[in-house]
């Protein structure tokens, strides 16, 4: 079992309105902690196996096409990690740094030895055993 873990409920992981649809939350651990005043992480993970500047989730709003043809757009999480000391894990697979990987209901998102999950996320997940879960990546684009 981990270390640490958190649990993330449904409600939490609903997107935002479109306004907030390219909304950025960063993640970061370890110490020494920055200077008094100074964040350099919107959600600081205070576990010694997370770097200072871990990895970033990212909401993007992008194109589908509905069942009847219609092209919508709708928001969706991302994760990339950015460059950690021990890694961030999407279902037990180590991420590529500097890569976007969509994340979906019920994955299990694992910063070095701190866990982050759905409430819905299949916790066999965590047994160690590295999978190669269905998941999507994208590169980044340097804009």
């Amino acid at each position: 079992m981990p270390a640490a873990a958190v649990v993330v409920k449904q409600e939490r992981l609903s997107p935002e309105p479109a306004p907030a649809a390219h909304r950025r939350w960063e993640f970061s651990g370890g110490s020494p902690s920055p200077p008094a005043g100074e964040l350099i992480a919107d959600i600081p993970i205070d576990h010694p196996s997370c770097s200072k500047q871990h990895a970033v989730f990212q909401c993007r709003l992008v194109k589908y096409t509905h069942a009847d043809g219609t092209v919508g757009r709708r928001v969706k999480p991302y994760i990339i990690d950015l460059g950690s000391g021990n890694g961030t894990f999407l279902n037990n697979k180590r991420t590529e740094p500097q890569r976007y990987y969509e994340l979906k209901q019920k994955d299990v998102l694992k910063f070095g030895e701190y866990v982050l999950q759905h409430e819905s996320s299949d916790t066999s997940e965590l047994d160690g055993k590295e999978d190669e879960g269905d998941y999507e990546e994208e590169a980044v684009s340097e804009s």
